[in-house]
């Protein structure tokens, strides 16, 4: 068994069966949109403000006549570009004082992140659409499995294209009524597009030595 495993591709086992047009394809045929959601400081927030949140977040969620998944990402804070951008400014720097003083601030930055794990965090609303029984079946060829039908270069037919845009568009309905119901409590939200999803999925498979924490 454990040969089988180790025989076969990593992607196999991923969910995802593509990433395109700013929509993630799982192998289920669902098909996903993900916001990067800003966040805000309720601890600093008055009393009044923040029940005025709650109440807000609490519309928000029961306006809501489709699923929605709230992922919060954690990694500890990679300071080594920061450091690097110090040291070479250390270099060039011609006034000796100032070299001094930007090396004890590079030591103190280095000691001080070394003992403490700094962690920063995204937030990210991901927006579903599973198409219903038939469109299951018509794209499996029970419907439409009697007709030849012409392919892109990606080897989609126009039936499949047309299906994509449809499933695209009801998304982007979607994400705009969760866009609207965020910034009701001040949390403003951006679409993710193809390079920055295939970007995240990257980290999160492959986190190297920024471990991510759900």
């Amino acid at each position: 068994m454990a040969e089988q495993i180790k025989g076969r591709a990593a992607q196999e086992f991923l969910p995802i069966s593509s990433i395109r047009d700013g929509v993630v394809v799982l192998t289920d045929n669902t098909h996903c949109m993900v916001l990067l959601v800003s966040s805000l400081n309720f601890a600093l927030k008055s009393s009044d403000e923040q029940n005025a949140i709650i109440f807000q977040f609490q519309q928000f969620l029961n306006s809501l006549d489709f699923p929605a998944q709230i992922y919060v990402q954690s990694r500890r804070l990679d300071i080594r570009p920061y450091l690097a951008t110090l040291e070479e400014r250390m270099h060039n720097e011609i006034n000796e004082l100032l070299k001094i003083q930007i090396r004890e601030y590079i030591n103190f930055v280095r000691s001080f992140t070394e003992a403490q794990n700094i962690m920063t965090k995204s937030f990210f609303v991901i927006v579903p659409y599973s198409p219903g029984v038939l469109e299951k079946r018509g794209r499996s060829g029970i419907v439409f499995g009697g007709f030849r039908r012409k392919k892109n270069t990606e080897g989609e037919t126009e039936p499949e294209l047309e299906r994509f845009e449809e499933y695209r568009s009801q998304l982007a309905q979607r994400a705009s009524v969760v866009t609207q119901g965020l910034v009701r409590f001040g949390v403003r939200s951006a679409l993710l597009g193809t390079e920055e999803l295939i970007e995240l999925f990257f980290k999160l498979y492959n986190p190297g030595d920024q471990t991510a924490i759900k």
